[in-house]
Parts: structure tokens; C-alpha cells; sequence
């Protein structure tokens, strides 16, 4: 049977998504595509093989795969055994460390000097001016300006708000309650490139501000979050505050993680929840996916589950379920989290439902 030949405009449509054909001829030129058949009048022409070693490289570009290590993945022999394929896929992992390592070092750099408030603008100012006229210095000489820049640090307190202005992107499409949540997330952890790891679902705000406001039962998963919770604001609320794993001597994720393991009580502890409890998981990612379990079994109904359980194998696959649960939710994409975050994230619904009781702006911003 004759081959049946595709256009670059029919494998695009045959892959779907935003791939263009200027982006085939891009994966051509990286290697990625081997050289297509040509026709006649020049025209590169495609087989079903092409279109389904395109949808690959799309997919693993979604997640998150960089051309270069999808090339590699590619590359790969079919045949070859699991631990060749996990010591190139390790090599790539280092490689990207570095890369970030790199740019945080850049980033770092610019926080020290977009973050700093109006108080020490003029020294800002100062250290512009010297940085354009900087010529080949050493590290010593470097170590100087900054000891010079830091001078008048301590003559002032830091305005947090200021320096978040310089340093977060622009949120002028979120509501002023979910930017206040976001903000007081990055100062918990010091790193404005989370932003984009943190997601809500579009009720939360509005689920959580409504359980709080019926006195909802609070449950931390472990005593480390149970004390970083508000409990100040929260009994103000007229909620209850509890923890499913009460086990005073955990102090760490792995503790959590295998005294919810050797505990059933845990679990059918975590069953007999109420209807409309506010879920905060921050160490243990198995508690969240019993969560999730029991969530599809029709067994809880929380108003929501703030989901941030720290882990590298586990909590990923945990945060994605909690996702797909159809419950509000707030979490935080891939190994990001711990239990601060996630207690955080509480004590700011809290603190705003407090001070702006009537505030609808979360309702315009999940209309719009």
C-alpha cells in the first residue's frame, strides 16, 4: 500500500494544540524531527510516525521538559534498561540545578537592589549610578560597594510592602484579598518565584470565607501546623481548631508520613470529620491523597483543602489529585509547600474575612 503523506499544515492539525508550523521547522533544526520527505515541488511531507513522535515532544514540552532534554529523552534507546534511562534523566535534573542555581544568584542580585524601600532609595540611587560606571572588579572590591549600599539598613525598619511593589508581577487581574494571600505567602518563604507554583481554584476564597464564617471545624494534619495557625483570629471566628495526627514527638514530613502509615486511627480519624470543615495538610503528602480517596468515595465534604505537603515522589501525585477533586482548593505545584506555607495561607483568609467582612472582590475576579 502506497504511503499516505501528510502537509506541515495537516500534521500541525493532526497534533492539535498551539504547535505552529514555524515551530515544526524549529524541532527540525534542533534535531528533534528527523529531515521529512520532500515532494515534487519541495513541500515537506509527514506520516502518522511523525505526527505521533510530535505529539511526544508536545506533551513532555508540557510538562515542563526543555527542548534540549526532550531530545535526549528521545534519543534514548527503546531497548535500553530502566537505569540507563534514570542516569541520563539524572544528568539532565543536575544540569537544570545548576541553571537555577545561576539564576538565582542573578536574581538575588536584583532583589538586593529592586527590594529595597523608599527609605533607602537614595542609596539605591547611589548604587545604580556606580554599578554603570563599574569596570573589571575584583570579588573583594564587589563585597565593598555592597558593604557601603547595606550601610543604612539598620537605621529604619523594612516596609515589606514597598519592596514587594518592585519585585512581584503585575496582579492587577487577581482580587485585593487573593494578593494579599499571595503576598504574605512569598514573605513566608522569601522567594518571589513561587507566585506561579500557588494555585486556587476559582471558589476558594469564596468557600473558605464562608466556612469561617459558620464556625467551620479547622484541621491541621500535624502539631507543627496546628501551632503556626492564628489561633488568636481563628477563636475570634468561632471555629474549633483541631489535628488528625496528634502525636506531639513529629517534628518532621518523614515522622508524619509513617505515623499516618502505622496508624489506622488516622484515617478513620480523617472519616469522621464534619461536613464543611477547612483541611490544612503541610508535612505528610499520603494524608493529602487520603484526603483526595475519601473525597471520591463520597466519605468528606470539606469546604476546602489547603494542600501543600512537602515530598519529591508523592506529593506532586497527591497536589494533582486534590486538583482533579472538584473540591476548592489552594495548593502548591510540584515539591513546594511545608507547613508553614500552608498554615499561612489559613491565618491570611482569616486575617482578611476579619478586617473586610463584606469585601466581594473575589466574586468580580471568578465572574469576570
Amino acid at each position: 500500500m502506497q504511503q499516505q503523506y501528510l502537509t506541515i499544515k495537516q500534521l500541525t492539525d493532526a497534533v492539535k494544540g498551539t504547535i505552529t508550523p514555524r515551530m515544526v521547522r524549529h524541532y527540525h533544526a534542533l534535531g528533534l524531527l528527523s529531515p521529512a520527505v520532500r515532494s515534487t515541488s519541495n513541500y515537506r511531507l509527514y506520516t502518522r510516525s511523525d505526527v505521533q513522535r510530535l505529539q511526544r515532544i508536545v506533551a513532555l514540552k508540557q510538562q515542563g521538559f526543555q527542548l534540549s532534554h526532550i531530545r535526549k529523552l528521545l534519543e534514548t534507546d527503546a531497548d535500553a534498561s530502566p537505569d540507563a534511562l534514570m542516569a541520563t534523566l539524572q544528568r539532565q535534573y543536575l544540569s537544570v540545578i545548576q541553571q537555577i542555581v545561576r539564576l538565582r544568584e542573578t536574581a538575588c542580585a536584583l532583589e538586593g537592589l529592586l527590594g529595597r524601600d523608599l527609605s533607602c532609595q537614595a542609596v539605591q540611587a547611589g548604587a545604580l549610578a556606580q554599578l554603570r560606571l563599574l569596570e573589571a572588579q575584583t570579588e573583594g572590591q564587589l563585597e565593598q560597594l555592597w558593604d557601603g549600599w547595606d550601610a543604612g539598613a539598620h537605621t529604619h525598619p523594612e516596609a515589606f510592602g514597598e519592596s514587594l511593589q518592585h519585585l512581584l508581577p503585575d496582579l492587577g487581574d487577581r482580587s485585593e484579598i487573593e494578593v494579599d494571600l499571595l503576598s504574605k505567602l512569598v514573605l513566608a518563604c522569601g522567594d518571589c518565584s513561587l507566585l506561579p507554583f500557588v494555585k486556587l481554584s476559582e471558589t476558594a476564597i469564596q468557600s473558605a470565607r464562608e466556612a469561617l464564617k459558620n464556625r467551620c471545624q479547622i484541621v491541621a494534619d500535624v502539631p507543627p501546623v496546628f501551632a503556626a495557625l492564628d489561633g488568636t483570629r481563628l477563636a475570634h471566628l468561632g471555629t474549633s481548631i483541631t489535628t488528625l495526627i496528634d502525636d506531639p514527638h513529629i517534628n518532621a514530613a518523614a515522622e508524619a508520613e509513617q505515623e499516618f502509615w502505622h496508624g489506622r486511627e488516622w484515617f478513620e480519624k480523617l472519616l469522621k470529620l464534619e461536613k464543611g470543615c477547612i483541611l490544612v495538610v503541610g508535612y505528610a503528602p499520603s494524608v493529602l491523597m487520603a484526603v483526595c480517596e475519601a473525597i471520591a468515595n463520597g466519605q468528606l465534604q470539606p469546604a476546602l483543602v489547603i494542600g501543600m505537603p512537602i515530598g519529591f515522589s508523592h506529593a506532586p501525585v497527591a497536589k494533582r489529585r486534590l486538583v482533579r477533586s472538584g473540591i476548592p482548593y489552594i495548593t502548591t505545584v510540584g515539591t513546594f509547600g511545608g507547613g508553614l506555607l500552608a498554615a499561612v495561607a489559613l491565618n491570611a483568609l482569616a486575617e482578611s474575612l476579619i478586617e473586610k467582612p463584606n469585601c466581594h472582590c473575589h466574586l468580580r475576579a471568578v465572574d469576570s
